[in-house]
């Protein structure tokens, strides 16, 4: 009988998502233990049958590198958030299976508090925590698992615990918490202990199949480059140097007192949400106010805007409001705030998106609609503006014309019409109903009557009600 060996069916046949190199062999360095651990993986993932349900999140790192590889599903996430990511999606999808694959230095050093909290939590993923006690994809720094003495190219006499501390064994720290039921620490140092690891693996995986809770594995793994020394020797030193640090063995294994309860896809029930969160459901548009259809213009009936000025000229806040009135008419929305570390007198703006279909990312780099508060603002975003579209400025603050001349511009001053109102920060209310009354997204009165959503101190509404018609008449004024 003849064997044929082949690689998992949960890695792709040729890695397309390579960006350079032979795209039929992984990028790892000589005797790196990732390789090994992906193939663990992904033998167990298929053997279970849950190729097509599962979710690899994988953070900042060597590990981010599986985006390349595994043929499953696969969330990017920031820099040691894998667990926070992983959450969402369990709880969104709670018939999925995550695995969050970590580094030292991700999970034990940015991301310590949402590993320690998902571990709390008992959420119902897997976590495979690759140690290798150093910075491997950045140069070699230290790490929290760094060993005492060690030499990094941050530590370059040793780690020494006067000054940068002990290791962290997070094995032992996540077992002082109550919720998890699997832990253990395995190691990839010979064929023995590669087994243990396959076996460790497998185990977690199989917990989460039966939705029995949080699981970690955590690895001792080699990293030759960083540690500057044979693939070989740095085997025989995961022995000699990180198993006295890192005692391997099951810290934690309660499967057996949980019950399975194997996971089946949960139906998403909408009913009485939209009236849990006051609005109406996609669809179900409120009904506009009189005289104010959508504008035939596609861009303009749903547009993608930029609203910048100074921190305290209630950018954040215009943006917010054409958001929520959005939203209250039942249009699918986002709103990107950006800001200084000033705050006020710093530089803000945002990103609102208002749209007839989903929305696939908040950002707006290309804008149909401006909103400049001050010169900075408009100097910094109109070339970002699209040909034809519309460029809304206070000419009260704003000395210079816009240069471009193939964009619509509307000169609102809008800080003056607030002075005259008795409140210069009624300002960005004033330009708010500029913008609905020339581009036509809403009417006047759809956003006086939903102030209240956004605005949470209602003795301030009376105020940006009149603001919001004033911009509006000026408009009217023009024609």
């Amino acid at each position: 009988m003849k064997v044929k060996l082949e690689k998992s069916k949960a890695f792709y046949d040729v890695y397309e998502r390579k960006p350079t190199g032979d795209k039929t062999v992984v990028h790892y360095c000589p005797g790196c233990g990732h390789g090994n651990i992906h193939k663990m993986i992904t033998e167990a993932i298929v053997d279970l049958g849950v190729q097509d349900r599962t979710i690899f999140v994988s953070p900042v790192g060597c590990s981010v590198f599986a985006y390349y590889y595994f043929d499953l599903g696969n969330i990017q996430a920031a820099h040691g958030r894998a667990p926070a990511v992983g959450t969402g999606v369990k709880r969104v999808h709670p018939d999925s299976i995550v695995i969050s694959y970590q580094g030292d230095g991700d999970l034990a050093a940015i991301g310590t508090a949402e590993i320690v909290h998902a571990a709390n939590r008992g959420e119902k993923m897997t976590v495979i925590f690759v140690n290798n006690a150093i910075y491997g994809m950045t140069g070699g720094q230290m790490a929290p698992t760094t060993l005492e003495g060690q030499r990094t190219t941050t530590s370059p006499y040793g780690r020494s615990p006067a000054n940068e501390g002990y290791p962290v064994r997070v094995a032992e720290l996540i077992n002082a918490l109550q919720a998890p039921v699997y832990i253990e620490r395995t190691a990839l140092t010979d064929a023995k202990s590669i087994n243990k690891t396959r076996q460790a693996i497998r185990k977690a995986l199989q917990y989460q199949v039966e939705n029995k809770g949080f699981s970690l594995v955590e690895v001792l793994s080699a990293c030759p480059t960083g540690w500057g020394i044979h693939p070989v020797q740095a085997r025989q030193w995961i022995k000699e140097n990180m198993e006295p640090v890192f005692p391997l063995g099951c810290l934690r294994d309660r499967g057996a007192e949980i019950p399975a309860s194997p996971l089946e896809p949960r139906p998403f029930v909408a009913e009485g949400l939209h009236e849990l969160l006051d609005h109406p459901a996609p669809g179900a548009e409120e009904e506009r106010a009189a005289g104010a259809p959508r504008p035939a213009d596609p861009f303009l009936g749903s547009p993608r805007v930029k609203v910048a000025g100074f921190g305290g000229q209630g950018v954040l806040l215009l943006g917010l409001g054409l958001a929520s009135v959005g939203m209250k008419l039942g249009r699918h929305v986002s709103w990107l705030p950006s800001y200084g570390p000033e705050m006020r007198g710093g530089t803000a703006n945002c990103s609102v998106r208002i749209s007839d279909e989903f929305i696939g990312a908040p950002i707006v780099n290309q804008s149909d609609i401006l909103v400049a508060f001050n010169r900075p603002s408009l100097e910094k975003f109109e070339p970002d503006l699209r040909p034809g579209g519309m460029l809304f400025y206070d000419s009260s603050l704003i000395d210079v014309s816009p240069q471009r001349s193939d964009i619509v511009t509307v000169a609102v001053p809008a800080t003056k019409l607030a002075d005259e109102l008795g409140n210069t920060k009624a300002a960005n209310m004033v330009m708010f109903g500029a913008i609905v009354e020339r581009t036509g997204l809403f009417a006047v009165a759809d956003v006086v009557r939903n102030l209240g959503s956004f605005i949470k101190l209602k003795k301030l509404i009376p105020l940006n009600e009149q603001a919001v018609e004033r911009g509006g008449a000026y408009i009217r004024s023009l024609a």
